[in-house]
């Protein structure tokens, strides 16, 4: 457990840094929406797109970004004061997505009396139960053709429209002793009591965005829960919100990214869609995206194809997706030395059979990071005799391969639609990428590091 000075009642900066993922929160109902707002916030900011099917050009202290299927963004800045005999690259990798219930093509299902229903399939490892009874809007991306040019058009619809409805205790009585829903049967949300048609789904978005129904030619469309995001507590201690696992890991990374600056290396910022059905997408940690990426910095900087291989030998990457807190009620579910706390600090996440990336060499830099910095670390570990998750790191490794460290803030109910944190660990996780984004980590081989602070610089 961590030293107890770092638990107690927020400050006004930890409360601000949440105040902030609440407002990032609410503004990325889904994947798309939250790279919307990344990329939004980086052209504020004086950050270049470049696209990927155009030509790329680029300079020392040059700040750009990239997006793949409008739900990845890799965002980078050059330092203008890298070495002459070679440089590398510093990485803090999230992602954009988070378990939800997905309307299929075929959106409707009749029901008796002339109700209508969702037809909707689970992305990802979800906690089925606590999407019921809850109003729910939608969100995504929808498909619009018009004339011979087909374009995407965000929606969110951030108003109660869909609702999946429990079966009463009077007619399942045994349901407080255990309830594993069906999804085929008990998680189709209901969407009209009668008033609305066959056909009315698409005719409803198409409303929403404006377009004529049959403009409408293909949709990714989740359902959201409408719950805010907010700050609560006696003493101001908790977070909750839907999406915590993975945008308050993607929203500290990003404000250390935009606030940090080290000159002797190339900062990059990654956020890969489709982390929670196994990254194996054109545009999740798994695909050639990142490896893209470096390539093309590498070769618009006028470097070699040995000169890359040599950055990446000495470059680090944080592989930020958050972690299992002990949950108060059932604290036998955590490891009895390598657990952590709400308001503990950041977290490193370690595993024998390699699910996370931390190895002793990567934790012993980014701990040695946090130390320097002043920031509280936290250890997690599964159970022995308890399947763990696993994350983007190692399978981004697979790309562009170097060293890595998983870590994340520690949270409670995980993938359930609404999830818990605390205040003072998305301070942490700030200042900790800060640090990391900030010391120049001059990596020789697996035998040794160098971590050079800004002032030392």
């Amino acid at each position: 457990m961590p030293d107890c000075e770092v638990f107690g009642a927020p400050s006004e900066d930890a409360c601000s840094q949440a105040r902030r993922l609440c407002s990032f929160i609410q503004a990325s109902p889904s994947a798309f929406h939250a790279v919307d707002e990344i990329t939004s916030r980086l052209r504020d900011v004086g950050f270049r797109y470049l696209p990927e099917n155009a030509a790329w050009s680029m300079e020392p202290g040059g700040c750009y970004f990239t997006t793949r299927n409008a739900s990845s963004v890799i965002t980078w800045r050059i330092g203008d004061n890298m070495p002459e005999d070679g440089y590398h690259f510093q990485i803090a990798a999230s992602h954009s997505d988070s378990p939800a219930f997905k309307v299929k093509d075929a959106a409707e299902l009749s029901a008796p009396g002339n109700a209508l229903r969702l037809n909707v399939e689970a992305y990802g490892g979800m906690i089925d139960y606590t999407w019921f009874d809850r109003p729910l809007g939608l969100a995504g991306r929808v498909m619009v053709r018009d004339d011979s040019r087909i374009e995407s058009r965000l929606l969110f619809i951030d108003r109660p429209v869909a609702l999946i409805p429990s079966v009463a205790i009077h007619m399942n009585r045994e349901v407080n002793k255990g309830f594993a829903p069906d999804r085929q049967v008990d998680a189709c949300p209901l969407f009209s009591a009668g008033a609305l048609g066959a056909g009315s789904f698409d005719a409803f978005l198409a409303g929403e965005l404006g377009v004529d129904p049959a403009q409408i030619v293909g949709r990714d469309v989740f359902l959201v829960s409408l719950e805010a995001a907010r700050i609560w507590g006696a003493a101001d201690e908790f977070v909750s919100a839907p999406r915590l696992d993975d945008l308050m890991c993607a929203h500290a990374s990003l404000e250390a990214f935009l606030s940090a600056k080290q000159n002797g290396c190339v900062s990059v910022y990654c956020c890969f869609d489709n982390e929670e059905v196994g990254s194996n997408t054109k545009q999740g940690a798994m695909s050639t995206m990142l490896r893209d990426v470096l390539e093309r910095i590498n070769d618009a900087l006028g470097f070699s194809w040995q000169d890359l291989r040599r950055a990446l030998a000495a470059s680090m990457m944080a592989s930020c997706d958050n972690a299992h807190a002990v949950h108060p009620n059932h604290p036998e579910k955590a490891d009895e030395g390598n657990r952590c706390f709400l308001n503990g600090g950041i977290v490193v996440k370690e595993a024998a059979n390699q699910a996370y990336c931390t190895d002793a060499f990567s934790r012993a830099v980014f701990t040695g990071i946090c130390a320097d910095a002043g920031v509280p670390v936290q250890r997690f570990a599964n159970k022995s005799n308890m399947a763990g998750g696993s994350t983007l790191g190692n399978l981004s490794n697979i790309q562009a391969s170097m060293h890595a460290v998983d870590i994340g803030c520690p949270q409670i109910a995980m993938h359930s639609s609404y999830e818990t944190a605390g205040v003072l660990d998305a301070l942490y996780a700030r200042r900790a990428l800060e640090a990391f984004f900030e010391t120049d980590i001059r990596i020789d081989g697996a035998s040794s590091a160098t971590l050079v602070s800004p002032q030392e610089a």
